[in-house]
């Protein structure tokens, strides 16, 4: 059922009940009028009867028969249309005329006035009014009228009332019928737009125009973010399976080898089971190889589609010194030939305000904590790898530097070796899928996690010559959290693990 059509009923129904209760209300004190009026004519003959009664009472004291006739005249005539009954002291009626309720049924008189109240007789109800009537001769003077004197006008009303009521149903359903329609004419145009909207538009086809009425802007308002979301989670799911494709591209593609080479020692093995043992621990030992090499390539394309997936939700405001810190503790105590100097400003997650792992240094300088919005996990990795690399291009003895300080308006991590460096030619390559020096026992990837998590954090990373002339730099810059910028939004792009993908980074 229609919207409209179910205020239409509902004010069909609604209205002529509400219609009674008020008539009802109305009625009642109607009713009320009429009995006040009532009770007011009868005051307001006795009091105009009041002189004659007096006058016939005492005619009938000194026994003026003549006097009393007369005066019973004049009390009828000014009762007028009311009931009269007048008693002596001894209770005896001297006279009576008009609407009487039977004299049994009339309540024994006090001093003064009773009444009006309401007596029943013969069936019938009176509306009844006593004066005590003072003289020589006191006496009781009655009069009275029947309640149903007010009957024909309270038929009248009661009537009209209900002749209005059944005008009212139908009307008020007609009318509320219309109005409904005009007042959802701008719900129904919503429904239609919507109803004829393409999938593939999206939020961008919806374009509703404001209506005027709040509950309907409200409405689209909601459509409109509903088909954003939706919007956004066709885009994710489409992005989750484009990644899901490229992982597996991607790892057929360069799993091939390290496979290839695991089958052919295994059936060398197999064929020639009385190999020397010199042969047999140099095929081990490639086993190895390969093996360790399969692991790496397999854990690196997981964080780099993991890179790919993460959600705004997972980035806070946190302490790059924490990350930075931790990964130095853990290069260390998986290489402890590697001398590692760290700096972090005071109030970071290292030694304060000074260089650690080896030697000491200068002070890297006093300053709070270096914030930046970014993902945890994230930012370890970028850390690892940046650690992990200059570990095994760094020439030897070993020899790291990590500071980390702040720079108009950037938080700038700086890893320094003392290797071979890389050729100014070949840094822009360093960042790419698998780019991999023929020594390099690496997968090829950690570089590339490396710009996608700067490219994620929105900053930049640059490849330079180490200040002593010597030595390879790796240079990230993070926009630091400040309270005009709390928040950063993430690259609408994200397809490291399918292609190259569109890094923010400084080669």
């Amino acid at each position: 059922m229609r919207l409209a059509t179910r205020i239409a009923i509902w004010a069909a129904v609604l209205l002529p009940l509400l219609l009674l209760g008020t008539s009802a209300l109305l009625l009642g004190l109607v009713t009320h009028d009429l009995r006040n009026e009532q009770d007011g004519k009868l005051r307001d003959r006795a009091q105009a009867a009041l002189p004659d009664v007096r006058t016939l009472l005492d005619a009938d004291q000194q026994g003026r028969t003549r006097v009393e006739q007369n005066q019973h005249r004049k009390v009828l005539d000014a009762a007028m249309d009311v009931g009269v009954l007048v008693e002596n002291a001894n209770g005896t009626q001297l006279t009576a005329g008009g609407p009487l309720p039977d004299a049994a049924a009339l309540p024994a008189p006090r001093t003064g006035t009773l009444g009006p109240l309401t007596v029943q007789s013969g069936g019938r109800a009176y509306r009844v009014l006593a004066r005590q009537v003072a003289g020589a001769d006191p006496g009781t003077l009655w009069v009275a009228t029947p309640v149903s004197a007010t009957d024909a006008q309270i038929g009248a009303i009661r009537g009209r009332i209900v002749l209005v009521t059944l005008l009212a149903a139908p009307l008020s359903g007609l009318l509320a019928f219309g109005l409904a329609r005009r007042a959802t004419a701008p719900l129904s145009r919503l429904g239609r737009r919507a109803a004829a909207l393409d999938p593939r538009a999206g939020a961008a086809g919806f374009g509703h125009q404001r209506s005027g009425i709040g509950e309907v802007d409200e409405l689209a308002a909601a459509l409109s973010s509903a088909l954003a979301r939706y919007d956004d989670q066709v885009a994710r799911t489409a992005q989750a399976l484009e990644t899901a494709r490229s992982f597996s591209a991607a790892a057929s593609h360069e799993l091939r080898t390290p496979l290839m080479g695991l089958q052919t020692n295994l059936d060398v093995l197999a064929a020639h089971p009385d190999l020397p043992a010199a042969d047999r621990d140099e095929i081990i030992t490639d086993l190895r190889t390969d093996h360790r090499r399969l692991l790496d390539l397999l854990t690196a394309l997981r964080t780099l589609a993991r890179g790919d997936l993460v959600e705004e939700e997972a980035f806070g405001a946190l302490d790059l010194a924490e990350p930075v810190t931790a990964a130095a503790a853990e290069l260390r105590r998986r290489r402890p030939e590697l001398t590692v100097l760290l700096a972090v400003p005071e109030g970071g997650g290292g030694a304060p305000g000074g260089l650690a792992g080896g030697a000491a240094g200068t002070p890297a300088g006093a300053g709070t904590a270096v914030r930046v919005h970014g993902w945890e996990a994230g930012l370890r990795i970028v850390c690892d790898n940046l650690l992990a690399n200059a570990a095994v291009h760094g020439g030897s003895p070993g020899r790291i530097t990590v500071t980390l300080t702040r720079a108009a308006g950037e938080a700038v991590l700086t890893v320094d070796d003392e290797g071979p460096g890389i050729p100014e030619a070949e840094r822009a390559a360093v960042f790419d899928r698998f780019h991999r020096r023929p020594d390099s026992p690496g997968s090829g990837l950690g570089l590339t996690l490396v710009a996608q998590q700067v490219a994620l954090h929105r900053g930049t990373v640059a490849v330079a010559t180490a200040p002593n002339g010597r030595g390879c730099r790796f240079e990230v810059r993070l926009p630091l959290v400040t309270p005009e910028a709390p928040t950063l939004p993430l690259p609408a792009r994200r397809d490291w693990i399918g292609a190259r993908g569109e890094a923010l980074a400084e080669h």
